[in-house]
């Protein structure tokens, strides 16, 4: 594990070193932006939520590439800070995989739940921005926000967007397309929830078309996606269950900000490794953890 850790770990300092300016003041500094942004994509590949364990654990199995690292405080400050350039980041690494030319795109939404407890909602910094909201693939009401994107088939992020969970998707995903890059027609596969003769007609005027499983109350037979569908689902468990994306422990609404774009930031420089190294794309990040 340790060597694919390493080796993904080096291709994102690299990238990061030589792209990001490097101001005076970083000489006084015990880590260079490059090295912050390289930590949290290491946190995020290690599963390490809490960002006090992961310093600890850093001492001990980063020590060859890090030999000093600030304390949870400094780091924390560091990485909210270099948010933007996280997220400019995830846009060089997707450049790099041909999923990020493709012309067919999936479309979902996920939930980001934030807290649980009555009493927690009306505490948390997040309560002015975070609202309830419905999951249907779990059959359950949730607090939180919901996660919004556009991946290739090989798990390329093309857009993403974090909103409340009672924004309408279709609107999201309008949005998401006038956003996304892309060199001619898109074609977009979404569920059933992605239905409705304006949307499809906004859509197409967007230079995209929709395609989505029949409804039961519409005629004829709707195409097979199944197969297609259980790839977007399979992205986001990666962000959920080896990213950690639902143990994010953000207490702010920059924070939650942050630790996503450190997600998809180590999703998408995995995805961009794999390539380059002839891996099959379907194993996303599962090479750097298991």
């Amino acid at each position: 594990m340790l060597a694919d850790l390493d080796l993904l770990l080096i291709a994102v300092f690299c990238t990061a070193d030589d792209l990001l300016p490097e101001p005076a003041k970083n000489a006084r500094r015990i880590l260079t932006d490059a090295e912050v942004v390289t930590l949290a994509v290491a946190q995020a590949i290690m599963g390490i939520s809490s960002d006090a364990r992961f310093v600890r654990v850093a001492r001990k199995r980063l020590v060859h590439l890090f030999p000093l690292l600030p304390g949870r405080a400094g780091y924390l400050k560091r990485r909210e800070r270099l948010s933007d350039t996280i997220e400019a980041l995830t846009v060089v690494f997707a450049s790099d995989s041909p999923g990020f030319h493709d012309d067919l795109v999936l479309v979902d939404s996920t939930p980001v739940e934030c807290a649980r407890s009555v009493e927690t909602t009306r505490r948390s910094q997040l309560a002015d921005a975070a609202d309830y909201g419905y999951c249907a693939s779990h059959s359950r009401y949730f607090w939180g926000f919901r996660l919004h994107g556009l991946f290739a088939l090989d798990g390329t992020p093309r857009a993403l967007m974090l909103t409340s969970p009672k924004t309408p998707e279709r609107d999201v995903c309008l949005t998401m397309l006038e956003r996304c890059h892309r060199s001619g027609h898109l074609f977009v596969i979404g569920d059933k929830g992605y239905a409705g003769h304006q949307f499809e007609q906004a859509a197409a005027s967007l230079d995209a078309t929709i395609v989505r499983p029949r409804r039961k109350d519409e005629p004829g037979s709707g195409p097979h996606l199944a197969p297609i569908r259980q790839r977007v689902e399979s992205i986001f468990q990666t962000c959920k269950d080896l990213l950690t994306l639902e143990r994010h422990g953000a207490r702010t609404l920059h924070g939650l900000s942050t630790r996503i774009k450190s997600r998809i930031l180590a999703l998408t420089a995995a995805i961009a490794l794999n390539h380059r190294l002839g891996r099959p794309p379907r194993a996303l990040v599962d090479y750097y953890i298991a």
